[in-house]
């Protein structure tokens, strides 16, 4: 399995990018699993280190399955000042996503997400849940050799729910590629035949650095596996 890799570092700051198939928080589930936290942990030695009541810096979370870049803050000023522009909306994320059917294009999608009462361990749209915003554009369409269509979007969220891209996407009617979660048993395995993991990757964010206040940003290309996936499609106009 890929490492993580450093984009960026400096004394208030990691921002890395995570591979698919790590988890970004320790927890008692995940042991023997590949771990941000722990490999941050295990190889570099900055003041949060081991510091669990500050998770060793990790400032936010991406799923399991998806890629991207990921903040990791090294000092208790900049995990405050990061988790401080997070709840403020001040950190700007740009999401790549391959999604089923032929999206139109951009919109906003505005519906409360919540836990699903009879499925814990799901969220959904849920009248008198969080407030969730998301904001989405064509990036360009895609057809495989049965003339089934595909979306490849550019989505950035105004919130930070869980699994909100995934909760939307779906709740338009347009699910993510492979995501065995949203998209439909069925559908996720057959997508799997094609796509090895959920078409979801972290590509951009921008953000006020937490010493200087000054806005920075960082971008990253598609992996290698989404980039493999992509050519099995052919290009519409």
């Amino acid at each position: 399995m890929q490492n993580p890799k450093i984009i960026f570092e400096d004394d208030s700051l990691f921002v890395l990018e995570k591979p698919a198939g790590w988890i970004s928080n320790d927890a008692d589930t995940t042991t023997n699993q590949p771990v941000i936290q722990k490999w941050v942990r295990d190889n570099f030695e900055y003041p949060l280190k081991e510091n669990r009541e500050l998770r060793d810096g990790i400032v936010h979370r991406l799923d399991k399955e998806t890629s991207g870049i990921l903040l990791v803050a090294k000092t208790q000023l900049a995990f405050e000042d990061l988790q401080r522009q997070f709840k403020e909306r001040l950190i700007s994320k740009t999401y790549i996503a391959l999604v089923h059917g032929h999206v139109k294009g951009s919109g906003e999608i505005n519906a409360e997400v919540g836990r699903l009462p009879w499925r814990r361990d799901r969220f959904g749209v849920l009248p008198g849940g969080r407030k969730a915003v998301t904001r989405y554009k064509v990036i360009g369409y895609r057809v495989n050799s049965n003339n089934e269509k595909y979306t490849l979007l550019e989505i950035k969220p105004e919130t930070g729910r869980t699994h909100q891209i995934r909760i939307h996407l779906k709740h338009i009617g347009f699910p993510i590629v492979a995501d065995e979660f949203y998209a439909g048993r069925k559908t996720a395995r057959n997508d799997r035949k094609w796509c090895s993991r959920l078409f979801l990757h972290a590509g951009g964010i921008s953000f006020n650095h937490p010493k200087t206040q000054k806005k920075i940003n960082f971008e990253i290309d598609l992996p290698q596996d989404l980039r493999e996936t992509l050519a099995k499609l052919s290009k519409l106009t």
